[in-house]
C-alpha cells in the first residue's frame, strides 16, 4: 500500500474565511496550510455563505465568535496539530507541521461534539489499509521519540522504573479550562495517584513551557515530599512512559500518547481521547459510548483529522510524509544542538557545512587538533573532522559526502545535498567498523513499513535515473553484442581504494583482472568523471587495448540498463548497479560487499556475517545513515525531497566564487599530475 503523497483542497474552489486575529495573516505557514486546504483568508464583514476563522479558544477567539453570530456565518476553529515543531510557539519555535481545522468546535472542548469526535464516534475505522498506516505511524513516532515538541535529547535517561507518572499542564491552558480544571483538580489527581499506588514513587512531569519559564504549571516544589518529586528535565515522553507503572493526566496530550505506550491512563478531565474504552475516566462524557482500539483512535486523530504539511514540497500530505519531514528536522536538532568544532574542512566547504550543521548553534572551524579539542571541551561542543583528514583520531565524528550528492562534481565545488556523519569510522574504510556497517548488520530487524519505504525510494531513484553526481552526459552509444561487463574507473588516490583494496589498486589492474576472468565478454570501461575532467588521478591511456570500448562522457545510468554485470574495486556505481539488480563483482571491499548481494574477491572483514535484502541495504545506506539538506528551503529534509529536487531540477548553482575556485583547482591538479608523471 502506497501512502498518499498529496492531498488536494477540493474541486469546489476556496471558501472565504474571515479572520479577526492578526496571527492568521502574519504566520505564513498557517496561511499556506489554510490556502491549500481550500480557505481564502479575508478581512472585513462576512456574508451568511462565508466562514469566520478563530484560533481554538484563544483570548482573541471571542471577536470571531461574535462576528460569526452577528453576520450569520459559519465558525471554523483552528489549532496546531499534535506533532507541531521542535520548540513551542511561545519559545520562538518554527511554524507548525500541520493544523486541525474544525467546523464543529475545538477538539478539546467536550461541551459539544467536534469534527474529531464525530470521526471517533461514527467513522468506519475498520479499513485494513488505514489500520496498517496507523500501526506504522505509531511505531515510527515511538522509535523516533516524537511528540508535540521534539527539541530534547532522546538519550537523556529517565528515572529508574517503577514510578507513577502524574502529568502537569500550564495554568490557563484552554484544554484544562474547557474541562473545568484548576489547581484543586490537579491536586486531587495527585492524591489519587498516591493512594492507588501505596509506597510507589510519584513523578510529576512538568510541562515544557513551564520548564522554560514561559507559563506556570499547577504543581510546584511545595507539592513534593519523600514520595513525590518534580521532573523538569527534557526527557523523552516515550522513555518516561516505558518506566511508569501508572499514568494520571487531566487533558494532556501525554495522556493520549500513554495509550500507545501500552497504558490505560486515568483521566480527570474530558479530553478527546477519553470515553472510548482506552482510558479510566473520572468524569465520563455520556455520549461517547463507542469502544475503539488503539489503532482506530490513532487513525482518526492523527491520520484522518489533521491537515499535515510538507514544508519542502509545499503541499498537504499524509502523515507519512509529515513524519519524514519531522524526523529529519528532529534528528538534525538532536545531533547539532550542542554545536560543533570542525577540523579538516576546506574553505569552500565551510559555508555549506554551516548551513547543514550550524542551524542551531553556529559551527566553529579549527584545524589545530589541540585547539579544537580544548575548545570542544570548554564549550561542550562535539568534534567533527572531514573523514579523509581524521586519521586515527578518537572521539570525533567523521564527515563525508553522501550517496545522492548533487547535480555536479564535488571536485567542481558543487555543494552537497547529503552528508554522512559517522561516530565509529567511515563507510569506505573496512579496516574498522563504521556506523553504516552496524546499521546494515542490524537491518534484519527493520519494520515492514521501513522496508516498504526503502523500496519506494529505490523505485523513485530508478525512475528518475539518479546517481551520486547526476552529470547526465551522452546516452550510451551502440554497444557490441555479447555478455557486457561494465568496469567503472575510479580516482586512484581515493580513500576507498587506499583503505579498501589490499591487492588490485589501479584502474589498469582492474581492467586486466576483469579481462582475464572474462576473456569472451564485452568489456566496457567508463572513466571516472573527476579523471575525465582532469581533476584527479586515474587515467588509463591503454584502456582501449584491454576493453572493447572506452565510454567517455557516457551516462552511467544508461549503461547500467544495457549491461549484464559490473566489476569494480569500490565504486559507488557498484551500489547503483545493485539498485537496478545488476550482478556486481567486487575486487576491493566497498561498504556494500559482504552482505550476500555481491560476488566478493576482496578481503571482506569476517564481522560482515549478516545476509540482508536489497531494500534493507537501501534503508541503511540512503535513509538511516545520511543527513539531507534542501537548498530550496534551507531545511533538513528526508531523502525523498532530494530525489524530488534532483529529478525536477531548479537546484541552486555552485556560485561564482566556487566556479572560480574550481577552475584554479583544475589548473593546479593538472600541473601536479604532469609533475608526478614527469
Amino acid at each position: 500500500m502506497v501512502p498518499p503523497d498529496d492531498i488536494a483542497a477540493g474541486a469546489a474552489g476556496p471558501r472565504r474565511l474571515y479572520v479577526c486575529n492578526g496571527g492568521f495573516l502574519t504566520q505564513r505557514r498557517v496561511r499556506r496550510i489554510l490556502a491549500l486546504s481550500g480557505y481564502a483568508l479575508r478581512l472585513g464583514l462576512p456574508g451568511p455563505e462565508d466562514l469566520v476563522g478563530v484560533w481554538g479558544q484563544s483570548p482573541t477567539a471571542h471577536r470571531g465568535e461574535r462576528l460569526a453570530a452577528r453576520r450569520g456565518a459559519g465558525l471554523v476553529r483552528v489549532e496546531d496539530a499534535f506533532l507541531r515543531s521542535l520548540h513551542p510557539g511561545r519559545a520562538g519555535g518554527e511554524p507548525p507541521l500541520g493544523l486541525m481545522i474544525d467546523h464543529g468546535t475545538v477538539h478539546f472542548d467536550p461541551a459539544t461534539p467536534s469534527d474529531l469526535e464525530r470521526l471517533l464516534a461514527s467513522a468506519p475505522l475498520d479499513d485494513a489499509g488505514l489500520m496498517t498506516r496507523a500501526a506504522d505511524a505509531i511505531a515510527r513516532i515511538r522509535a523516533g521519540h516524537l511528540t508535540k515538541y521534539t527539541a530534547f535529547d532522546a538519550e537523556t535517561p529517565a528515572p529508574p522504573p517503577g514510578y507513577v507518572l502524574v502529568i502537569d499542564q500550564t495554568r490557563g491552558d484552554a484544554s484544562v479550562t474547557a474541562s473545568g480544571g484548576n489547581r484543586a483538580a490537579f491536586l486531587e489527581m495527585l492524591v489519587f495517584a498516591q493512594e492507588e499506588h501505596p509506597g510507589a514513587k510519584v513523578l510529576i512531569k512538568t510541562h515544557p513551557e513551564t520548564a522554560r519559564g514561559l507559563r506556570p504549571g499547577h504543581f510546584g516544589p511545595e507539592d513534593c515530599n519523600d514520595r513525590v518529586s518534580l521532573l523538569t528535565d527534557p526527557v523523552s515522553p516515550w522513555r518516561l512512559l516505558e518506566g511508569a507503572i501508572g499514568v494520571y493526566a487531566y487533558s494532556s496530550q501525554l495522556g493520549f500518547e500513554a495509550i500507545f505506550a501500552g497504558h490505560r491512563p486515568r483521566i480527570f478531565g474530558q479530553p478527546f481521547y477519553a470515553g472510548w474504552g482506552l482510558t479510566i475516566d473520572e468524569r465520563p462524557v455520556p455520549r461517547r459510548t463507542r469502544a475503539l482500539t488503539r489503532h482506530q483512535l490513532f487513525a482518526a486523530a492523527m491520520v484522518l483529522y489533521p491537515r499535515w504539511y510538507d514544508p519542502c514540497r509545499d503541499r498537504l500530505c499524509g502523515i507519512e510524509s509529515a513524519l519524514d519531514a519531522f524526523e529529519a528536522q528532529t534528528l538534525a536538532w538532536r545531533e547539532d544542538h550542542r554545536g560543533w568544532v570542525a577540523s579538516g574542512m576546506r574553505l569552500w566547504k565551510r559555508r555549506p557545512l554551516q548551513k547543514v550543521f550550524g542551524r542551531v548553534r553556529p559551527m566553529v572551524f579549527e584545524d589545530d587538533t589541540a585547539k579544537a579539542r580544548a575548545r570542544a571541551e570548554a564549550e561542550d561542543r562535539r568534534r567533527m573532522v572531514w573523514a579523509g583528514k581524521a586519521g586515527d583520531l578518537d572521539r570525533v565524528v567523521r564527515v563525508e559526502d553522501g550517496f545522492l550528492r548533487s547535480r555536479g562534481l564535488g571536485a567542481e565545488l558543487v555543494p552537497p545535498l547529503s552528508l554522512v556523519t559517522d561516530d565509529l569510522g567511515i563507510y569506505y574504510d573496512p579496516r574498522r567498523e563504521s556506523r553504516l556497517e552496524r546499521l546494515i548488520a542490524a537491518s534484519g530487524d527493520l519494520r515492514a513499513d521501513q522496508v516498504q519505504r526503502a523500496y519506494r525510494l529505490r523505485r523513485a531513484i530508478l525512475k528518475a535515473r539518479l546517481s551520486k553526481y547526476n552529470l547526465g552526459g551522452s546516452t550510451a552509444p551502440d554497444l557490441p553484442e555479447g555478455h557486457r561487463i561494465l568496469v567503472p574507473g575510479q580516482v586512484e588516490d581515493d580513500a576507498s581504494i587506499l583503505t579498501g583494496c589490499t591487492g588490485i589498486r589501479t584502474n589498469h589492474a582492474l581492467l586486466l583482472a576483469t579481462r582475464q576472468a572474462n576473456p569472451e565478454a564485452v568489456i566496457l570501461y567508463k572513466p571516472h568523471p573527476d579523471v575525465e575532467a582532469g581533476l584527479r588521478r586515474g587515467a588509463v591511456p591503454q584502456a582501449g587495448e584491454i576493453a572493447d570500448l572506452v565510454l567517455e562522457e557516457a551516462d552511467p545510468m544508461a549503461l547500467l540498463d544495457q549491461v549484464q554485470e559490473v566489476w569494480t574495486l569500490t565504486s559507488l556505481l557498484g551500489f547503483e548497479a545493485l539498485l537496478r539488480e545488476v550482478p556486481v563483482t567486487t575486487l576491493g571491499v566497498p561498504f556494500y560487499a559482504g552482505w550476500g548481494l555481491t560476488r566478493d574477491r576482496g578481503d571482506v572483514p569476517p564481522r560482515r556475517k549478516a545476509k540482508v535484502s536489497l531494500d534493507a541495504l537501501v534503508h541503511a545506506t540512503l535513509i538511516a545513515y545520511p543527513r539531507y539538506f534542501d537548498p530550496v528551503t534551507d531545511l533538513p529534509c528526508p531523502p525523498e525531497v532530494v530525489v524530488h529536487r534532483l529529478s525536477e531540477g531548479g537546484l541552486p548553482g555552485p556560485g561564482v566564487a566556487n566556479r572560480l575556485l574550481a577552475k584554479l583547482q583544475g589548473v593546479f591538479a593538472s600541473q601536479a599530475h604532469r609533475w608526478r608523471r614527469g
